[in-house]
């Protein structure tokens, strides 16, 4: 496994080039991104002073059929939109080598957010879903090891169903991503 993504670098889409590219799930993620605000003055001031750090580079690992990607990624777009780090959208079945160093419990889960330094080397990530609706699936996973298990899909579909609501109805579950990437740029 490498942790330096140099290589990928200005290989992947500009947050624009991606939304405009889609054909699927455009309105739902316009949708999600037009509904963005900022809900601490705080959250916001910390986005903008990292204007004051050019060391740093985004890769986000999505496509845009993905229900996470739909919901997530637009709070990801907007969050660093004031940031100055450059981002760019890397599209998993382009980037199977990129993917497969960011499994989640040994499986592909997007989006994944890569933040390197401009060496390429890895600093830190957040995804695939805020950490209370991924707490859901890890639980899932947990309990239900065998894929071929006869109850397997009914106990998945409902595990979706619970991630759902752990989403919520509004856009609360926005200022959740907020905090947690604050969290990992923060580290670093």
């Amino acid at each position: 496994m490498s942790n330096n993504l140099a290589h990928k670098f200005r290989t992947g889409l500009s947050p624009k080039q991606f939304i405009d590219s889609m054909t699927k799930n455009q309105d739902q993620f316009l949708d999600w991104h037009n509904q963005f605000d900022w809900v601490s003055e705080s959250d916001r001031e910390f986005f903008e002073s990292l204007n004051n750090r050019d060391d740093l580079r985004c890769l986000i690992l999505a496509a845009e059929w993905c229900g996470d990607v739909v919901r997530n990624v637009p709070v990801v777009f907007r969050a660093l939109e004031h940031s100055g780090i450059p981002v760019e959208v890397l599209i998993i079945e382009q980037h199977d080598d990129v993917m497969e160093q960011f499994l989640t419990m040994g499986g592909r889960a997007i989006p994944i957010v890569i933040f390197a330094d401009t060496g390429g080397f890895v600093l830190g990530q957040w995804g695939p879903r805020p950490k209370h609706v991924q707490a859901v699936m890890t639980r899932f996973k947990q309990e239900n090891p065998d894929r071929e298990a006869p109850d397997y899909e009914d106990k998945i579909k409902a595990a979706r169903q619970e991630m759902m609501a752990q989403y919520g109805e509004g856009t609360g579950y926005q200022q959740v991503i907020v905090q947690e990437l604050r969290d990992v740029l923060s580290s670093f």
